[in-house]
């Protein structure tokens, strides 16, 4: 997993805590980096499984919830932080249908050893927007979460479902999103 979501974690922890709460959540992860992470390195998806773990465990949040909140809060920060990446899209549902083949495509210029999950666009229509998730990492509620970062992004209002279609090797996730009648 890249750094970046490493470092932009521990803003979000920082954020909602302190940074004191943070080096606690870090102290009882007990995780081989101890917690120093640079946002263009690579590293274990296991750590930030353990970092979330301990987080759940201090503040009695589920993981589940955890890891949508925080995709929210990255979407945004993604959006400050790579302008250019959203400058050919109107629309939740346009820019959604460009993270295969643009977005992604500028991330691993980014870094090219990103492992990134495939996004497939099943459909686009004015009011619904369908795509399948596939991951090895099986980060649903995080790529829910980030869906729904990028629908506050572009201020508009719409219910996100999913069905999960295989979760084994990969996650398997048919997202659909209905744009509230207006």
């Amino acid at each position: 997993m890249k750094g970046v979501v490493f470092t932009e974690f521990f803003s979000f922890v920082e954020e909602q805590h302190s940074p004191e709460f943070l080096q606690d959540v870090i102290n009882c992860s007990e995780i081989a980096s101890k917690g120093v992470y640079t946002a263009t390195g690579t590293y274990p998806v296991c750590e930030m499984a353990a970092l979330l773990g301990s987080l759940a465990e201090k503040t009695g949040t589920d993981v589940s919830r955890l890891l949508l909140v925080f995709g929210e809060h990255l979407f945004g920060r993604f959006a400050d932080g790579f302008p250019a990446m959203f400058r050919d899209a109107d629309n939740a549902f346009d820019f959604l249908a460009s993270v295969e083949d643009k977005i992604h495509v500028e991330v691993r210029q980014l870094y090219p050893d990103a492992e990134l999950p495939r996004f497939e666009v099943i459909e686009h229509t004015p009011s619904r927007f369908v795509m399948v998730y596939t991951s090895s990492r099986h980060l649903g509620d995080f790529c829910e979460g980030l869906i729904r970062g990028c629908l506050a992004h572009f201020g508009e209002a719409a219910t996100v479902g999913r069905v999960v279609k295989e979760v084994d090797p990969n996650s398997v996730i048919e997202f659909s999103i209905e744009r509230a009648a207006a």
